[in-house]
Order: structure tokens, then sequence, then C-alpha cells
């Protein structure tokens, strides 16, 4: 796959970012809401679960129109589907929110846009569950601009990022710099840690950043590095330090607009939008990644099951992976929903036929009632939009509830809010095995702290129903 055609596919991406199955038992796709443009159009980020137990997300467009098509929202969806929207950027405070929300322990909600803010070059803002929002800063051209990616809540306390453009214009990285890397408190003091520079560490960071159990952060640039600029994974920790661990040839992928997650092998895993062994063109991988960067294909898309996968992959409680196509599949290039073992067996779960959504740019979330949401780009019931302005759906495949942490680490002592979709009439929680003291703050809301002699391991809810364990082990650190 040659430069040119990396940039026409990147162009139509980005064009459409500035304008705009088979059945298995127990499987229900259902669609639970279409965008109006009013309310708010084209979603590209995964869906967030809150502590209130709703869904929230964004939309590059829709709502205030001081912006053409709107300047894009926050909007909130409950679980049967009632949608609201939460908050319209008006330009000023920023506009086209393409990153997802992250929520920290007090209930705020951090985010980015990518563009809108004092520079029209994006903002990074937090928004208060009563509505209110703050403009914590403003992109300039030199510390990197036009965030695409969500942020992460490091161990540290701190908000870490990506800009996919901008810092020192030099090399490859001419005329606009190859993006960013960069650490902003929870009030708004902003320090860049990384500029990319093309050759040899790559550019074009889309993708949201994860921290492993080292304390590291793994991320993706989607273009450049030394094997022929197919794109890089990279590591880096939170004092600034940084490596490239893997340079992908086009034949192992290309152009990682995705991110990684962390398998309960150790692995990490991800999607490339393009390159692979298929025999019909290069329409993108599901790939393993070890530790060291040895990269193994899962998948290579034949477009009949798929093509251009963007977003992150989410691991079910079933342990297999789950993810989306943004083309492909059987109507024929709406996009599919598929999953996919960690040896590699696929299975495509769902192909959108428009009526019911069409590219899902944005990943999937398992819910704790142990469905999964996610959202799609375009498609749906209105009318506002030429290609409709896109949905929120849900899809089970027979998984039951669980509970999840945040944070999903912590000390001896540490606050933790355990977070659940039916948390009536609790009796005990563990930290595996050890007994912690809790406070019940809603149905879908624990308050707890690490107890005495915790170690590492699942934690435990038992209510009146059922015994609820964790999605992840609770990592007790020193």
């Amino acid at each position: 796959m040659s430069k040119l055609n990396f940039c026409m596919r990147a162009c139509v991406l980005f064009v459409l970012w500035a304008t705009t199955t088979m059945t298995l038992p127990a499987q229900t796709f259902k669609s639970l809401d279409s965008f109006d443009n009013t309310n708010a159009a084209f979603p590209w980020a995964t869906l967030l679960q809150a502590n209130d137990g709703n869904f929230y997300g964004t939309t590059q467009n829709g709502g205030n129109t001081a912006c053409n098509l709107g300047c894009g929202t926050i909007f909130r969806i409950a679980p049967n589907g009632k949608l609201t929207t939460s908050f319209s950027f008006n330009g000023t405070n920023g506009s086209q929110p393409i990153a997802g929300l992250v929520q920290a322990a007090n209930g705020d909600f951090y985010g980015v846009t990518t563009t809108g803010g004092a520079y029209s070059l994006g903002t990074v803002f937090k928004f208060t569950p009563n509505g209110d929002l703050t403009t914590l800063y403003s992109f300039a051209a030199e510390t990197g601009y036009n965030p695409m990616g969500t942020l992460v809540l490091a161990s540290d306390g701190n908000f870490y990022g990506t800009a996919s453009s901008g810092g020192p214009p030099t090399g490859d990285c001419k005329p606009s710099g190859c993006g960013t890397i960069f650490k902003i408190t929870p009030k708004g003091k902003y320090t860049t840690i990384h500029h990319f520079n093309g050759l040899p560490d790559g550019g074009l960071p889309l993708a949201t950043m994860i921290q492993a159990p080292d304390g590291k952060l793994y991320g993706t640039a989607a273009a450049y590095g030394n094997a022929g600029s197919y794109g890089t994974v990279f590591t880096i920790t939170l004092k600034g330090k940084f490596t490239v661990i893997h340079q992908f040839n086009d034949t192992d992928g290309a152009y990682p607009f995705g991110g990684l997650i962390l398998g309960t092998d150790g692995n990490f895993y991800g999607q490339t939008d393009l390159g692979g062994a298929s025999q019909y063109g290069a329409f993108g991988t599901v790939y393993k990644m070890t530790r060291s960067g040895k990269v193994t294909t899962l998948h290579s898309f034949e477009q009949t099951d798929g093509d251009n996968p963007i977003s992150d992959l989410v691991k079910g409680t079933d342990g297999n992976l789950y993810g989306t196509a943004s083309y492909g599949g059987k109507y024929p290039n709406f996009g599919t929903v598929f999953k996919i073992t960690s040896s590699g067996t696929f299975t495509t779960l769902h192909n959108f036929d428009s009526t019911d959504g069409s590219y899902p740019y944005a990943g999937l979330i398992q819910a704790t009632n142990g469905k999964f949401y996610g959202a799609t780009f375009a498609g749906g019931s209105s009318t506002a939009c030429e290609f409709g302005c896109g949905t929120v759906f849900s899809l089970s495949v027979g998984l039951g509830p669980f509970v999840k942490t945040l944070p999903n680490s912590g000390k001896v002592g540490a606050a933790v809010r355990i977070l659940g979709s039916d948390l009536t009439g609790v009796s005990s929680v563990t930290f595996n095995g050890t007994t912690a003291k809790f406070t019940v703050i809603s149905k879908s809301e624990l308050e707890t702290s690490v107890p005495s002699g915790a170690t590492t391991g699942t934690v435990e809810v038992k209510t009146t129903k059922n015994t609820l364990n964790s999605n992840v082990a609770f990592r007790v650190t020193k």
C-alpha cells in the first residue's frame, strides 16, 4: 500500500470528519435511537458507562449551529434507549469532539475537542454531571493540536493524551508537525512530554493510549516509522521516556488508527486500518503483540466480513475480543460487528444495513449488565442528514452481569468506586477474598477502599440476586 493510497484513505476519513450474520444463540441486536442533527449527529467515539449507570458519548456535529452542521455535543443515553443532549459546544469552548470521555473518581468527565477553542485547534475540557463545562486548555500549533484520542487517567492522577498534529515542523513533519504526547492535570496545567519526529518514531497519533501494569503508557502512531511508513507501536513513561517497540510493514498491518487493549494473557491486542494478508486486498487486520513488540496477525479482513477497522477492541467477560469494522460486510459497505478469539477464530455478529446504522467508527463497550453498546457514524431513521445522522445500539450475546472498579488499581486504603447495573441488597464486598467495608451510593454505584491485607485479584460483590465479579483483576500496588 503506497503512501498516496494511505493519504487517499486518510482524506476520505477526514472529509467525513469535517462534513459530516450469522445468528448465534441468545444473540440480540437492538437499535436504541437515531440522532437527528438537532440533538446530535455523527458520533466517532466509544461510549462510556458512567457511575450513574447511563452511557455518555460525544458527537462531531449537531447541537449549537454556530458551526456548520453544528459544533458537536455531549450526550447521555440510558440502557433502555432514552437519549438526552447534555451539552452543545459553541466553537469558542471547543467544537467537533471526536474522542470520547473519561470519568474521574469524583464523577466529573474530562475530554478533548478536535477543533475550536482560543486558536481553533482543539481544547481539553472538564464537564460536570450537572451540565457545567470548563475549558482547561486550548491547543496551539507548537504544543500539538487536533486531538482525536480519548484521554487516559493515569496512576499519578493526571491525564495523558495525544495530539494528531503539531510540534516542531522538521524533517518528515513539515509543515505541520507529526503530533505530540501531552500530560494535563485535573486543574489544567499542560505539559508536552514527547514530539513525534516521523522517522523513526512515527507520527499522526490518533488513538487512545492505555496504561499497563508496568506503569508505562502504550499507544500507536498511524503513520511514518522506518518500516515503510506504515505506523508504529510505542511506549512512554509518565516522565517522557519514549520507545518504539514495533514498526508495521503492511503485511502484518498498516496504519493503526485504533489503540491497544491488554488481554488476560498479558499480551496486547489491536487493529490496523489497512494491510494484512487477504487474498482480495489489504483491508486491515486484528493483531496480537507481546510486551517486547512481536506482532502476530490473528485475522486479515476480506471485506465480506468487514474492512478498515479504526477503533479499539474490547475484551468480553467470556475472554473473547469484540470489535467493529468501519466498512464492508454483507450490504456491502456499511460495516460489521465481530467476535474473535485470542487464537484467531473470527465470527461476524452483525452486518449493518444503513437503516440500523452505518460506518461504526466507534468501538464497543461491554456494560455491567453484560451487553455490548456502540454507535455508528451515519445511518439510522433520521432524514436530517443525507446519509443518516448515526445511531446508538446494543448487542447481547448471552453474557451475564458483572461489576467494574474505578480505578482498577491502587494502594491499601485507596478509595475505589464499584459500578454495576443492579447493586440492590449488597451484603459483602471482597478484594481477592479480603473483606472490605462499603457504602451504597445508588443501585449502580458503591464506595469502598482497598482493605488491609488485600492482594491482586478479582473483586466480588454479593447481592440478594447475584454474586458479581469484576471484569478485570484489581491490582494492589505498593
